[in-house]
């Protein structure tokens, strides 16, 4: 199921310089997350493994069945919204897995995926999934977002996600004249976001995104540093970076209160509904 996967010399040295010794392996299926006894062959090709589990009490009671899963002792790898990429520090040395579905996905950006995934496994500080970079403050989250436990999974995974992005962006940036096509593919990735986020309010307006999926969208461009719309500027800062999960959540709190102040004032259906106060949350 799992084979080692060759490398470009720009990315061995992405590799070299941030998360030294992690492996590289395509997977022969495509997944979200990998049942556990497949999961388990990882430990022919490393060193030991180390699944991660969390205290059940950080759920909320409606919580998803495959969060409910990852935080149990299963040995779980990758979750839904993990994309083409994804990685674990369950393994000794770490692994990056690319998925069967990247045979899509053209060669320099998907390298620009692999030496992300470098950049986020080699930083300590990273929590691998969203659930225990929340930890029990998840359930706060839940409180404060008035939307179904699926919603409430996606919008925690896009958050998490814009976090990362502020301890990451930098390094993407420095590999201008280092490592030039994993850095171009960066540039030019962020580049195609533009459009769509200018338009992200009226989307929403509209009904042609849900919250959800505007969140993870806005979230997904912070890691290329472009300008967002209110209310999701707002997390494109430093209080975000250094605060977390405690932001989120009040972030979370200020922008369903005033959505719902906007849905009482509205009138004839024109009120733009992510005009939330875009002032720091914490």
């Amino acid at each position: 199921m799992f084979e080692t996967r060759t490398l470009p010399s720009d990315l061995e040295s992405v590799r070299d310089e941030y998360a030294s010794g992690a492996l590289v392996l395509d997977v022969a299926g495509d997944f979200d997350t990998i049942p556990p006894e497949a999961a388990e062959n990882l430990g022919l090709v490393v060193e030991s493994l180390s699944p991660a589990a969390y205290p059940a009490e950080w759920l909320p009671d409606d919580a998803p069945q495959q969060l409910r899963r990852y935080a149990s002792s299963d040995f779980t790898i990758g979750m839904p919204g993990d994309g083409t990429v994804t990685w674990s520090r369950q393994t000794t040395p770490p692994v990056v897995l690319v998925k069967y579905r990247a045979k899509g996905t053209p060669d320099d950006f998907l390298d620009f995926l692999v030496a992300e995934a470098f950049v986020q496994a080699g930083n300590d500080e990273i929590p691998e999934q969203f659930l225990p970079f929340f930890g029990e403050r998840y359930r706060d989250l839940a409180a404060a977002t008035p939307l179904g436990p699926s919603e409430t999974y996606q919008v925690a995974a896009a958050l998490y996600e814009g976090w990362v992005g502020l301890h990451t962006r930098e390094a993407f940036a420095s590999w201008e004249g280092r490592y030039d096509r994993l850095h171009e593919a960066w540039v030019d990735a962020g580049g195609r976001l533009d459009d769509r986020l200018e338009n992200l309010p009226r989307l929403v307006a509209l009904g042609r995104l849900s919250f959800a999926e505007a969140t993870e969208f806005a979230c997904s461009a912070v890691k290329h540093g472009r300008d967002l719309p209110a209310p999701f500027s707002a997390l494109d800062t430093a209080a975000y970076r250094d605060h977390g999960p405690s932001y989120a959540v009040k972030w979370a709190e200020k922008t369903f209160e005033q959505l719902a102040a906007d849905d009482d004032t509205a009138s004839g259906g024109d009120a733009d509904p992510t005009a939330a106060d875009d002032a720091d949350p914490a």
